[in-house]
Protein backbone atom coordinates (compact mmCIF):
# COMPACT_ATOMS: atom_id res chain seq x y z
CA UNK A 1 0.00 0.00 0.00
CA UNK A 2 1.45 3.39 -0.93
CA UNK A 3 2.05 6.14 1.48
CA UNK A 4 -1.00 8.32 -0.25
CA UNK A 5 -3.45 4.91 0.40
CA UNK A 6 -2.32 4.64 4.15
CA UNK A 7 -2.87 8.28 4.29
CA UNK A 8 -6.45 8.41 3.04
CA UNK A 9 -7.25 5.15 4.86
CA UNK A 10 -6.32 6.76 8.24
CA UNK A 11 -8.18 10.03 7.26
CA UNK A 12 -11.26 7.71 6.54
CA UNK A 13 -10.94 6.06 10.02
CA UNK A 14 -10.37 9.86 11.41
CA UNK A 15 -13.86 10.30 10.36
CA UNK A 16 -15.70 7.35 11.30
CA UNK A 17 -14.50 7.67 14.57
CA UNK A 18 -15.37 10.90 15.05
CA UNK A 19 -19.04 9.61 13.88
CA UNK A 20 -18.90 6.96 16.57
CA UNK A 21 -18.07 9.39 19.20
CA UNK A 22 -20.52 11.79 18.13
CA UNK A 23 -23.08 9.19 18.01
CA UNK A 24 -22.01 6.84 21.10
CA UNK A 25 -19.32 8.31 22.85
CA UNK A 26 -20.77 8.86 26.52
CA UNK A 27 -19.20 5.84 28.88
CA UNK A 28 -21.73 3.84 31.00
CA UNK A 29 -20.02 5.79 34.19
CA UNK A 30 -20.80 9.28 32.79
CA UNK A 31 -24.48 8.31 31.69
CA UNK A 32 -24.54 6.75 35.74
CA UNK A 33 -23.92 9.99 36.62
CA UNK A 34 -20.40 9.46 37.61
CA UNK A 35 -17.32 11.83 37.46
CA UNK A 36 -14.99 9.55 37.10
CA UNK A 37 -11.31 10.10 38.70
CA UNK A 38 -8.69 8.18 40.36
CA UNK A 39 -10.30 8.58 43.74
CA UNK A 40 -11.43 5.70 46.05
CA UNK A 41 -15.01 6.77 46.14
CA UNK A 42 -15.72 7.26 42.24
CA UNK A 43 -13.64 3.96 41.61
CA UNK A 44 -16.33 1.96 43.56
CA UNK A 45 -19.01 4.11 41.38
CA UNK A 46 -17.47 2.39 38.71
CA UNK A 47 -17.12 -0.90 40.10
CA UNK A 48 -20.95 -1.15 40.79
CA UNK A 49 -22.17 0.30 37.59
CA UNK A 50 -19.85 -3.09 35.93
CA UNK A 51 -21.73 -5.19 38.27
CA UNK A 52 -24.52 -3.86 37.51
CA UNK A 53 -24.45 -4.05 33.50
CA UNK A 54 -22.85 -7.80 34.35
CA UNK A 55 -26.23 -9.26 34.15
CA UNK A 56 -28.66 -10.19 31.47
CA UNK A 57 -30.62 -7.11 31.97
CA UNK A 58 -30.87 -3.72 29.82
CA UNK A 59 -28.26 -1.66 29.89
CA UNK A 60 -30.57 0.99 30.23
CA UNK A 61 -32.14 -0.17 33.03
CA UNK A 62 -28.68 -1.19 34.64
CA UNK A 63 -27.50 2.42 34.55
CA UNK A 64 -30.92 3.62 35.96
CA UNK A 65 -30.28 1.14 38.83
CA UNK A 66 -26.88 2.63 39.48
CA UNK A 67 -28.28 5.84 39.37
CA UNK A 68 -30.92 5.22 41.88
CA UNK A 69 -27.86 3.75 44.21
CA UNK A 70 -26.48 6.52 43.97
CA UNK A 71 -28.74 9.39 44.73
CA UNK A 72 -29.54 7.12 47.63
CA UNK A 73 -26.25 7.89 49.00
CA UNK A 74 -24.71 4.65 48.30
CA UNK A 75 -21.41 5.68 46.13
CA UNK A 76 -18.85 4.00 48.88
CA UNK A 77 -18.26 0.91 50.18
CA UNK A 78 -18.82 1.98 53.32
CA UNK A 79 -22.22 3.45 52.30
CA UNK A 80 -22.82 0.23 50.16
CA UNK A 81 -22.49 -1.81 53.73
CA UNK A 82 -24.55 0.72 55.68
CA UNK A 83 -27.17 0.22 53.97
CA UNK A 84 -29.70 -2.86 55.19
CA UNK A 85 -30.34 -5.21 51.75
CA UNK A 86 -33.47 -4.14 51.90
CA UNK A 87 -32.62 -0.73 51.27
CA UNK A 88 -30.71 -1.98 48.54
CA UNK A 89 -33.43 -4.35 47.16
CA UNK A 90 -35.33 -0.58 47.17
CA UNK A 91 -33.10 1.80 45.48
CA UNK A 92 -32.90 -1.19 42.74
CA UNK A 93 -36.41 -1.60 42.37
CA UNK A 94 -36.67 2.00 41.80
CA UNK A 95 -34.71 1.48 38.69
CA UNK A 96 -36.71 -1.30 37.82
CA UNK A 97 -33.95 -4.01 38.14
CA UNK A 98 -36.22 -6.38 38.88
CA UNK A 99 -34.94 -9.93 37.98
CA UNK A 100 -32.13 -9.42 39.65
CA UNK A 101 -32.84 -7.12 42.58
CA UNK A 102 -32.70 -9.28 45.07
CA UNK A 103 -29.81 -11.77 44.36
CA UNK A 104 -27.77 -8.18 43.65
CA UNK A 105 -28.57 -6.75 46.76
CA UNK A 106 -26.49 -9.38 48.73
CA UNK A 107 -23.99 -9.01 46.03
CA UNK A 108 -23.70 -5.70 46.25
CA UNK A 109 -23.64 -5.81 49.74
CA UNK A 110 -20.84 -8.54 49.65
CA UNK A 111 -18.77 -7.13 47.42
CA UNK A 112 -18.15 -3.69 49.50
CA UNK A 113 -17.86 -5.78 52.35
CA UNK A 114 -14.85 -7.81 50.61
CA UNK A 115 -13.35 -4.47 48.94
CA UNK A 116 -13.01 -2.92 52.59
CA UNK A 117 -11.64 -6.21 54.05
CA UNK A 118 -8.98 -7.25 51.39
CA UNK A 119 -8.49 -3.11 49.79
CA UNK A 120 -9.07 -1.25 52.24
CA UNK A 121 -12.35 0.47 50.18
CA UNK A 122 -9.16 1.44 47.61
CA UNK A 123 -9.29 0.22 44.14
CA UNK A 124 -6.22 1.82 43.85
CA UNK A 125 -4.94 -0.66 45.91
CA UNK A 126 -5.60 -3.64 43.88
CA UNK A 127 -3.98 -1.91 40.33
CA UNK A 128 -1.09 -1.21 43.09
CA UNK A 129 -1.15 -5.32 43.81
CA UNK A 130 -1.43 -6.01 39.80
CA UNK A 131 1.44 -3.66 38.77
CA UNK A 132 -1.26 -1.50 36.85
CA UNK A 133 -1.43 -5.15 34.57
CA UNK A 134 -4.84 -5.57 32.86
CA UNK A 135 -4.63 -9.34 32.88
CA UNK A 136 -3.35 -9.39 36.52
CA UNK A 137 -6.49 -6.73 37.70
CA UNK A 138 -9.06 -9.19 35.50
CA UNK A 139 -8.34 -11.55 37.83
CA UNK A 140 -8.71 -10.00 41.23
CA UNK A 141 -12.06 -8.09 40.14
CA UNK A 142 -13.46 -11.19 38.62
CA UNK A 143 -13.02 -12.50 42.51
CA UNK A 144 -15.69 -10.19 43.62
CA UNK A 145 -19.29 -11.48 43.94
CA UNK A 146 -21.25 -10.54 40.67
CA UNK A 147 -18.17 -9.58 38.60
CA UNK A 148 -17.38 -12.27 35.39
CA UNK A 149 -15.23 -11.48 32.80
CA UNK A 150 -17.22 -9.43 30.99
CA UNK A 151 -18.09 -7.24 34.59
CA UNK A 152 -14.37 -6.74 34.15
CA UNK A 153 -13.79 -6.01 30.59
CA UNK A 154 -16.35 -3.01 31.35
CA UNK A 155 -14.44 -1.90 34.41
CA UNK A 156 -11.14 -2.24 32.40
CA UNK A 157 -12.67 -0.04 29.23
CA UNK A 158 -14.09 2.46 31.21
CA UNK A 159 -11.19 3.25 33.65
CA UNK A 160 -8.80 2.93 31.19
CA UNK A 161 -8.18 7.03 30.59
CA UNK A 162 -8.01 6.79 34.50
CA UNK A 163 -5.44 3.81 34.63
CA UNK A 164 -2.78 4.54 31.73
CA UNK A 165 -1.13 1.41 32.69
CA UNK A 166 -4.28 -0.51 30.97
CA UNK A 167 -4.48 1.67 27.82
CA UNK A 168 -4.87 0.74 25.18
CA UNK A 169 -7.39 -1.86 26.34
CA UNK A 170 -9.26 -3.52 23.79
CA UNK A 171 -11.94 -6.86 23.90
CA UNK A 172 -13.78 -9.07 21.39
CA UNK A 173 -16.93 -6.56 22.14
CA UNK A 174 -15.17 -3.50 20.98
CA UNK A 175 -14.07 -5.60 17.62
CA UNK A 176 -17.47 -6.48 17.34
CA UNK A 177 -18.28 -3.01 16.77
CA UNK A 178 -15.30 -1.87 14.86
CA UNK A 179 -15.90 -4.57 11.97
CA UNK A 180 -19.46 -3.07 12.12
CA UNK A 181 -18.59 0.33 12.08
CA UNK A 182 -15.73 -0.42 8.81
CA UNK A 183 -12.71 -0.23 10.78
CA UNK A 184 -9.76 -2.23 11.43
CA UNK A 185 -10.14 -4.87 13.63
CA UNK A 186 -7.39 -7.09 14.44
CA UNK A 187 -6.37 -6.73 18.33
CA UNK A 188 -3.09 -4.80 16.93
CA UNK A 189 -4.43 -2.77 14.89
CA UNK A 190 -7.81 -1.82 17.22
CA UNK A 191 -4.95 -1.13 19.92
CA UNK A 192 -3.37 1.40 17.81
CA UNK A 193 -6.53 2.95 17.41
CA UNK A 194 -7.44 3.37 20.83
CA UNK A 195 -4.06 4.39 21.63
CA UNK A 196 -4.10 7.23 19.41
CA UNK A 197 -7.66 8.62 20.65
CA UNK A 198 -7.92 11.31 22.71
CA UNK A 199 -11.01 9.71 24.50
CA UNK A 200 -9.85 6.02 24.70
CA UNK A 201 -12.94 5.00 27.18
CA UNK A 202 -15.26 6.77 24.93
CA UNK A 203 -14.02 5.13 22.20
CA UNK A 204 -14.54 1.91 23.52
CA UNK A 205 -18.14 3.28 24.69
CA UNK A 206 -18.82 3.70 21.19
CA UNK A 207 -17.46 0.83 19.70
CA UNK A 208 -19.69 -1.12 22.45
CA UNK A 209 -22.88 0.61 21.63
CA UNK A 210 -22.00 0.29 17.65
CA UNK A 211 -21.81 -3.61 18.42
CA UNK A 212 -25.32 -3.86 19.93
CA UNK A 213 -27.00 -1.83 17.51
CA UNK A 214 -28.33 0.76 19.18
CA UNK A 215 -26.50 3.43 21.93
CA UNK A 216 -29.22 2.04 24.83
CA UNK A 217 -29.56 -1.51 23.96
CA UNK A 218 -28.95 -4.64 25.75
CA UNK A 219 -25.41 -5.34 27.32
CA UNK A 220 -26.28 -9.08 27.31
CA UNK A 221 -22.73 -9.51 29.30
CA UNK A 222 -23.47 -12.87 31.63
CA UNK A 223 -22.48 -12.76 35.11
CA UNK A 224 -20.12 -15.97 36.52
CA UNK A 225 -23.26 -17.17 38.37
CA UNK A 226 -25.05 -17.09 35.39
CA UNK A 227 -22.26 -19.43 32.95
Amino acid sequence: MSDNSKKSGSRDHGRVIDDLLGRYGQTYAEEAGVNLADKPSPLYQLHVVATLLSARISARIAIAAARELFAAGYRTPGTMTGASWQDRVDALGRGHYKRYDERTATMLGDAAAQLTRDWHGDLRRLREAADGDAHTITGLLTGFPGIGPAGASIFLREVQETWPSVAPYVDERMAQGARKAGLPAGRDELRDLVAGSAHPARLAAALVRMSLGDSREETRSTRKEDS
